[in-house]
């Protein structure tokens, strides 16, 4: 094999011992030094190695100290869990934050909330004219302290302007709710997924470590009368959340 490959097998067998479970979360992997010693290979190889697993968001350098095999506790997104039926009297949750609660952590945010002429692409999924304005609530989440993910949610100026949609500060009961209040319930939705990598600023928001793709969640939400009322746009780092699906044949 060619010996500008060296470096990828010196990785490939770190990788291994990483989801294999020799080193665990928060562990320790050998230094460069000891790779060196292990495989019999260059400083620089060993570096490159060190570097190849960085950027998939394996492992994190710190320091002084050395490289570790990064913490990962995803957490569990049910999107179908924000219609399903709930009695009369309890509260209907997010789906984010409906798993944050289930897993016994802590949720916390940061709102901001503003009049735009939202981009193309949100207008145009809001079946707004042209430079039509929204109300859009920008909220940076945390979960046990950490930035978890970004939720931006666009609606409809002329439907929500005097609601507390379009108010500063949080809504204990959910948007969702207060668009049923207005006569304007979710009764239908669409979700596209995607992945890429994160601009600079999501990155610097979220404190993602190199190489940590993101997974871009839309949600549109339309009513009776199939109107789209809101457009979610959410932005999850890869290794902090799994979306779960389950489909029913009827």
């Amino acid at each position: 094999m060619a010996r500008s490959s060296l470096y990828q097998q010196v990785a490939d067998k770190l990788r291994a011992d990483i989801y294999s479970g020799k080193y665990r979360p928060g562990d320790q992997i050998p230094t460069e030094v000891e790779l060196m010693a292990e495989h019999g290979v260059s400083r620089n190889t060993a570096r490159l190695a060190h570097g190849m697993l960085e950027n998939e968001g394996l492992i994190i350098k710190m320091r002084r100290r050395g490289s570790f095999v990064r913490e990962r506790r995803p957490l569990l997104i049910r999107p179908q869990d924000e219609l399903r039926p709930l009695p009369e009297g309890v509260p209907r949750f997010e789906a984010f934050g409906h798993a944050v609660k289930s897993e016994g952590r802590e949720m916390d945010q940061h709102i901001e909330v503003q009049i735009v002429v939202p981009p193309e692409d949100v207008s145009t999924r809001l079946a707004l004219t042209d430079n039509a304005l929204a109300v859009v609530r920008r909220r940076l989440r945390f979960v046990d302290g950490q930035p978890y993910n970004t939720n931006d949610s666009f609606f409809p100026h002329m439907l929500v302007r005097d609601s507390e949609i379009a108010q500063p500060g949080d809504i204990v009961r959910g948007a969702n709710r207060v668009l049923e209040e207005l006569g304007h319930p979710q009764v239908r939705v669409i979700d596209d997924i995607s992945a890429r990598m994160p601009t600079p600023d999501e990155s610097l928001r979220l404190q993602l470590e190199p190489g940590t793709p993101v997974v871009v969640y839309v949600r549109v939400g339309f009513d009776e009368e199939d109107t789209p009322v809101r457009v979610a746009v959410s932005v999850l780092p890869a290794d902090k959340h799994l979306i779960r699906y389950e489909l029913e044949r009827h």
